[in-house]
């Protein structure tokens, strides 16, 4: 294919006007220029020398008529945010241990202001020392004050006064002021209590702010009880810190399991598909119960005189959704590592434990349900039959229920061994189902079991990446939101980490269902197409631990 022709002549230059016209933005509809608008353009003379003759200067042509440039889109003016409240706003005294429980909690009062007691920060300053989570918040909290304090336009004590505007360190959903306590408040508090208990001082600095603000509202907040109801008796408006809870009622949780109603098919069987795939029965849907539905969630369908139906979301399209049939592990030839299911919530738990496409799970229920064991079954299962996984990690929270007994001696695992009964016990049920390996057989496979469950403490978890492990998280209700996010941040390529937990059994201070850590990864993590949640409801420990959970 020959070249195109060289050109024959030069080209002409570009104006200011025609270059500005077409580098302005341009319209989104077409219309008709009008020549009323339009004005013409000044000739622009550009004197440009040619690189040949230095002495022939280049005029540029002057354009006859410029076209009107488009008017640019008025942006959209930011309404002012208006507070919630048609008062005054909210001044919110914080006691230590809620600074100390969560240290952004200075961001979390919207429109609202906060005011912090000088004893307070004195408490902060006797916090702050150590390794433990508490002496880590003090020291966050005593960071983000000097960051504001930082950001005040005027330093000295007027401006302090003044208050300092809590979004100045970027944290815009936080519209109010942070004051302290510049003056020395005598209030006379009942002859009861002590002046110089750290709890009395805060009281009595809300007693003096009340008096000196009597058309705002002036409340207390604090995550001690007694503190609380000390208040109350002295007329002084108190709260919780709820910004913490992920839910208000531990009935709301998500459960991870939804029955039928009766008229299922009937409602959804008209447009209804269904295929066979891989051993499982496909349902495509589309129906009024569609919007409830959240992957990996369990359906059950249980009607006399019909076949029952277990099901899990596999996957849901725009108004569709498709439900695929379970495994059926009630029955001996689907025993994972001699370990059937006993009820259906049991099946649904190794339905997703076995399942390699989930990796995050989180097992919730009441004492004697079968957590631990079927969690240790489908780990063994998966690392020594399936080789799926290289080993078992297993670790837990060392809070004691009843006194503390002292340091340990002895390396990592044998600090934990004494908080790892439940593993042993599992450990030894599971030995137990080989019935025909003898004496000698029972005691090798443990220690060959032994080799491939490694026991870990929570202390050395910052940092670590796991690689194709099968992490345990045991008693996780008592684990606040922030560890939590520390361990399954931890997972690396090819890991499966399952949490474990009773919410009505919370040993660490200040947590409770809501604002457990093990509440907070079921509501973040529920609808995620790799994770999973079953609350099991069944006790099959036996029946005097059945009989006492309901009683006692």
């Amino acid at each position: 294919m020959p070249l195109p022709k060289p050109p024959a002549k030069r080209a002409a230059i570009l104006s200011n006007a025609d270059f500005e016209s077409q580098a302005a933005p341009k319209p989104g509809r077409r219309t008709p220029p009008s020549r009323s608008i339009a004005e013409p353009a000044a000739p622009a003379v550009m004197d440009l020398f040619d690189g040949g003759t230095a002495a022939t200067p280049v005029i540029a042509r002057p354009a006859a008529a410029a076209p009107a440039k488009p008017a640019r889109p008025v942006a959209p003016q930011r309404v002012p945010r208006t507070p919630r409240g048609s008062g005054p706003a909210n001044l919110f005294v914080l006691d230590t241990n809620v600074l100390m429980h969560d240290p952004t909690s200075l961001f979390r009062f919207e429109e609202h202001d906060i005011y912090l007691p000088m004893i307070t920060l004195e408490e902060l300053d006797g916090h702050k020392k150590g390794m433990t989570e508490v002496a880590r918040n003090a020291r966050q909290v005593s960071r983000d004050l000097d960051a504001l304090a930082a950001a005040m336009p005027q330093r000295d004590a007027a401006g302090m006064s003044e208050g300092l505007p809590l979004n100045a360190t970027g944290h815009r959903e936080a519209g109010g002021k942070l004051f302290f306590q510049t003056n020395l408040v005598n209030v006379h508090l009942p002859a009861g209590l002590p002046q110089g208990k750290a709890d009395n001082q805060i009281l009595g600095v809300v007693q003096a702010l009340r008096e000196q603000h009597p058309g705002r509202p002036v409340v207390l907040v604090s995550k001690d009880i007694n503190m609380r109801i000390k208040a109350r008796a002295l007329g002084l408006p108190a709260e919780d810190y709820f910004n913490d809870k992920t839910l208000d009622d531990g009935d709301l949780l998500y459960t991870g399991v939804l029955p039928l109603p009766a008229d299922f098919w009937e409602r959804h069987g008209k447009t209804m598909e269904s295929w066979q795939q891989g051993g499982f029965t496909y349902y495509r849907i589309s129906g009024p119960l569609v919007p409830a539905l959240l992957v990996n969630q369990f359906v059950y369908l249980e009607a006399p005189g019909a076949a029952p139906l277990y099901a899990k979301v596999h996957e849901i399209t725009g108004k569709t959704a498709v439900l695929r049939t379970l495994r059926e592990y009630t029955h001996a030839k689907n025993a994972v590592w001699g370990v059937t299911a006993r009820n259906r919530e049991q099946n649904f738990a190794l339905n997703l434990l076995m399942d390699p496409e989930c990796d995050f799970i989180t097992l919730t229920g009441t004492a004697g349900t079968g957590k631990t064991l079927m969690t240790l079954a489908a780990g063994l299962s998966q690392v020594m039959d399936e080789r799926r996984y290289t080993e078992i990690i297993v670790t837990r929270v060392t809070v004691p229920v009843g006194e503390d007994i002292g340091f340990l001696p002895g390396t990592e695992e044998e600090k934990m061994g004494p908080w790892m009964g439940a593993l042993d016990d599992n450990l030894e049920v599971l030995s137990r189902s080989d019935g025909g390996a003898g004496e000698w057989g029972r005691a090798a496979t443990n220690d060959l079991v032994r080799a491939k469950i490694k026991i870990k403490s929570l202390n050395f978890m910052r940092g670590r990446t796991f690689l194709n492990k099968f992490v345990i998280i045991d008693e996780a209700q008592n684990l606040t939101p922030k560890q939590m996010k520390t361990l399954i941040t931890r997972a690396g390529p090819g890991t499966k980490i399952v949490c474990l937990g009773n919410l009505a059994q919370i040993d660490t201070p200040y947590l409770t269902e809501g604002s457990s850590g093990l509440t907070y990864a079921v509501d973040r993590f529920k609808g995620w197409p790799h994770s999973g949640h079953v609350t099991l409801a069944r006790g099959e420990r036996s029946r005097l631990a059945d009989f006492a959970s309901e009683v006692l």
